[in-house]
């Protein structure tokens, strides 16, 4: 009788390994996927694309068992060598190659030059061929750091006592209320792709105070811009017994903080790939609304023509004012008109036709919404009646009102576009893997 034990090590050695001082002249073995060959004559650089990045090979005529013309681009392979240092290698490192094991071979040749070290084609054929578009170092580059948002929205709110959790996204009714709803038949129900997690991250504050998830949420909004997907990542968070909505912007400002310290720590390599600039979030500025759209109507001369939203160009216009007033990368507006906020959102006591809720933008562009929610039941029925809207399907969300719940908020940031403007780029697909938009399904 065998047992399996726990994890077994492989053979093969990854980069971090190879780059330690005591491997220098180390026979030892390695794989991956050939990302380009470069033919030399007597000798060839074999560079192999690792899950840490590219590792270059030397074959060398006479010495490497292998014929070289079996190593094609795409082609997965497993060899044998000896490391050696060499400054003008990627990382600093190569493996002159003695003998090779080919695990795989490819069908046809490379659609596009994923070997080059920038993709130039159009998006729309980026898209097309995702799946081999992403092995670019480049494209690879941007979904590690997107990775490290992640992973910085999970351990600052782990630090902080918050409990992961996973809501259904096949809902009975949407949370945010308004036509962008995808509709799908139930097993003869009417139901839902889920907007938000909203209501279901609420329910949960009445158990654990304070919860957090990343997942996908669905808008049925037939847009085509390079701001908008139908399909997105959403970073939410909701915590219990705040004191006000400020304590909601407070707590997305300490991830901030802890996430842009954490790229610049552990994704350095990527972040000089893609030649980043990480963003000042030791200090963020919050106007108000109303105030943030007189400032840039004085200073830029532009009329407010719409009194309850933010236009796209407003946001550029407010990013701009305060990144020449301030010097600041993200600004919290605040206060935002009652009548373009969910049914849930606080009012202001002071002034009613405001709720006590923000939005952050990032050098041009909303990437959060958030603010304090109606905690109190019967304040929360007299809303949902002012809008003329119905009980029906709301008995489970209602009923964490009716029985208690403390004063609590929350928010939600929109992963692809948070990477989107950090990476600088104009077109939130570029930050998508496997983008879904109104003409786009596959791959």
């Amino acid at each position: 009788m065998e047992f399996v034990t726990g994890l077994i090590q492989p053979a093969s050695k990854e980069i971090s390994e190879l780059m330690a001082p005591e491997m220098d002249g180390a026979q030892v073995v390695v794989n991956g996927a050939v990302h380009t060959v470069r033919d030399m004559g007597e000798v060839a650089f074999v560079v192999l694309r690792k899950r840490e990045g590219l590792l270059q090979c030397v074959f060398e005529e006479g010495v490497t068992d292998f014929p070289l013309s079996k190593i094609r681009e795409g082609a997965t392979l497993e060899a044998k060598g000896v490391v050696r240092r060499e400054e003008r290698a990627p990382n600093g490192i190569e493996v002159r190659l003695q003998e090779v094991t080919l695990l795989s071979a490819p069908a046809d040749t490379m659609p596009i030059p994923i070997g080059k070290w920038k993709l130039n084609t159009s998006l729309e054929t980026k898209l097309a061929l995702r799946p081999i578009a992403l092995r670019n170092v480049r494209e690879r580059a941007k979904f590690k750091i997107q990775e490290g948002l992640v992973r910085g929205f999970r351990d600052y709110l782990f630090g902080q006592q918050f409990t992961e959790i996973h809501t259904p996204k096949i809902t009975p009714k949407g949370a945010e209320g308004g036509a962008n709803i995808f509709k799908l038949e139930y097993f003869h129900k009417k139901a839902e792709l889920a907007q938000s997690p909203q209501l279901y991250k609420q329910m949960m504050v009445g158990v654990y105070d304070r919860v957090f998830e990343v997942a996908p949420v669905f808008r049925a909004e037939k847009h085509n811009t390079k701001r908008h997907l139908n399909e997105y990542t959403s970073m939410d968070f909701e915590m219990g017994y705040i004191q006000n909505f400020e304590d909601i912007m407070g707590m997305e400002t300490g991830f901030l903080q802890y996430t842009m310290d954490l790229l610049q720590r552990e994704y350095a390599r990527e972040l000089k790939i893609l030649n980043v600039t990480l963003p000042k979030t030791d200090r963020i500025p919050q106007v108000r609304f109303d105030e943030a759209k007189r400032l840039v109507s004085e200073k830029y001369n532009r009329p407010i023509r719409n009194p309850h939203d933010l236009e796209p160009e407003e946001e550029t216009l407010i990013s701009r004012y305060f990144q020449e007033e301030y010097g600041a990368d993200f600004v919290f507006v605040t206060h935002y008109p009652s009548k373009k906020r969910p049914f849930y959102a606080m009012d202001d006591p002071s002034d009613p036709s405001v709720t006590l809720s923000f939005d952050l933008l990032f050098n041009g562009m909303e990437i959060t919404t958030g603010g304090q929610r109606i905690h109190d039941y019967e304040m929360l029925l007299d809303k949902m009646k002012m809008r003329g809207m119905t009980t029906e399907g709301m008995e489970s969300y209602l009923m964490i009102f009716k029985y208690g719940m403390p004063p609590h908020g929350g928010l939600g940031i929109g992963l692809e576009r948070l990477t989107m403007k950090l990476l600088g780029e104009e077109n939130v697909r570029e930050t998508t893997l496997f983008p879904r938009d109104l003409s786009r399904l596959e791959p």
